[in-house]
């Protein structure tokens, strides 16, 4: 007999839409409701059966598995935690309080993606609002560098695009859509007005923004290979709209400028609010990638990139970053937590983690474990674990396990290496 599962959360991507109806029969889900296609594999392809840890290859038991973790970060020297993005805040606390135990370094997949956004949100601050304001009072829309029609199916219509709201009963004909890209995307086929920018002239667009903003002369016919009127159309509409917001990408955070093109934005957006109502929200892509951070920040003072070699927590970007730690061949043992490094970092990261002894704890099969020396096949949250996990606007929701749990959570599995591993 199925059981029907209502308000389900979707931990996919930052949007967690949690209106999901999901529909369970002998152990597995057999229908999902409103999902997208992405949230609809992520269901429909996990297997909560549980499964042997292994270690080197061969199946062992749980305490061996979890006493050979224990000897690899005994014997490491620095060893490195990264991930966290696909886990709940739960587990995120118990894995800084190992990396407090072991003076180790922890790190997040933000360093790899969404880490300059970080860096520029404590250099100028950042003016941003929820998804539900988003939906309920925006009249202009703008995606700077991001492709959500492709990236995250249901933002339009959940939240953006064509979302329906209290000061929005329209929908898109309540509302001007923007996109500002280096090309056309399904994003910019959806906009009304679609701006494409030369690559790598986000910063120069941006600070000629505020430039025009503040009334200021322009001493060129064209910035960003458009011409300086249509950005001048842009300032006027922003200015003169009800609620406007801009979602933004790793389109900024990954050319040219990274943390200073994101600095200018947010600047730009605070000096909007001397005329409007004007926010931004980072578009994050991980389920509870923005979770991690705000973790991190409120245990460590720092969202990522956090080292305890010294016994007490020092934020590095750069320095303790995993591409670079790795890159320099500097750590020598790591524990990788729901996340895939070999899969997205790049070779020369690849290369030196494959040649040190690696943990990992994921509910589900990587590249990373091919080559891991302990794999410990752990719980996934929202799916048959309860959890807690933070929308891309860094609102909190708990997660509601929608199938019985046969396997630990990461939780559970990293308050057993707490106890077993020595203090540094």
């Amino acid at each position: 007999m199925s059981t029907v599962i209502e308000s389900v959360v979707c931990t996919f991507c930052g949007c967690l839409c949690d209106d999901l109806t999901a529909e369970v029969d002998g152990g597995r889900v057999v229908k999902l409701r409103k999902a997208c296609s992405n949230g609809l594999g992520l269901f429909s392809h996990y297997d909560p059966a549980p499964l042997p840890p292994r270690v080197d290859g061969r199946e062992v038991t749980w305490q061996a598995a979890i006493s050979e973790a224990a000897r690899i970060l005994d014997q490491a020297d620095n060893p490195l935690i990264y991930g966290l993005s696909s886990t709940a805040g739960e587990a995120q606390r118990k894995a800084i309080a190992l990396a407090d135990k072991l003076g180790a370094v922890i790190d997040t997949t933000s360093s790899v993606c969404h880490g300059p956004t970080g860096l520029a949100m404590q250099a100028v601050g950042e003016p941003t609002c929820t998804l539900g304001e988003v939906r309920n009072r925006a009249d202009l829309v703008i995606f700077w560098g991001c492709n959500p029609a492709e990236s995250h199916l249901r933002h339009f219509s959940r939240y953006s695009v064509s979302a329906r709201g209290t000061l929005t009963p329209g929908g898109k004909r309540d509302r001007t859509v923007v996109v500002v890209d280096v090309r056309p995307t399904a994003s910019s086929r959806a906009a009304d007005l679609f701006l494409q920018i030369a690559p790598g002239k986000d910063y120069e667009v941006l600070t000629t923004l505020r430039a025009l903003l503040k009334g200021r002369p322009v001493a060129t016919e064209a910035v960003g290979g458009l011409a300086v009127s249509q950005w001048q159309a842009l300032v006027e509409r922003m200015a003169g709209c009800r609620f406007g917001v801009v979602h933004m990408g790793m389109g900024l955070t990954q050319t040219g400028g990274r943390d200073l093109n994101v600095a200018e934005l947010f600047a730009l957006v605070a000096e909007l609010n001397q005329h409007t109502r004007f926010a931004v929200i980072p578009m994050r892509g991980h389920g509870n990638v923005t979770g991690a951070d705000q973790v991190m920040a409120w245990q460590t003072g720092y969202p990522f990139a956090v080292s305890f070699g010294r016994g007490y927590p020092r934020y590095g970007p750069g320095e303790f970053s995993t591409v670079d730690l790795l890159a320099r061949g500097e750590a020598d043992a790591a524990l990788v937590i729901a996340s895939d490094p070999t899969a997205h970092l790049p070779r020369a990261a690849v290369r030196h983690l494959e040649a040190i002894p690696t943990i990992v704890l994921d509910p589900m099969p990587t590249l990373t474990a091919k080559t891991a020396r302990v794999v410990l096949p752990t719980a996934c949250y929202g799916l048959d674990a309860p959890g807690t996990a933070y929308r891309m606007d860094a609102v909190p929701l708990r997660l509601r396990p929608v199938l019985p749990r046969q396997r630990p959570t990461d939780e559970e599995v990293l308050d057993q290496i707490i106890e077993a591993v020595q203090p540094c």
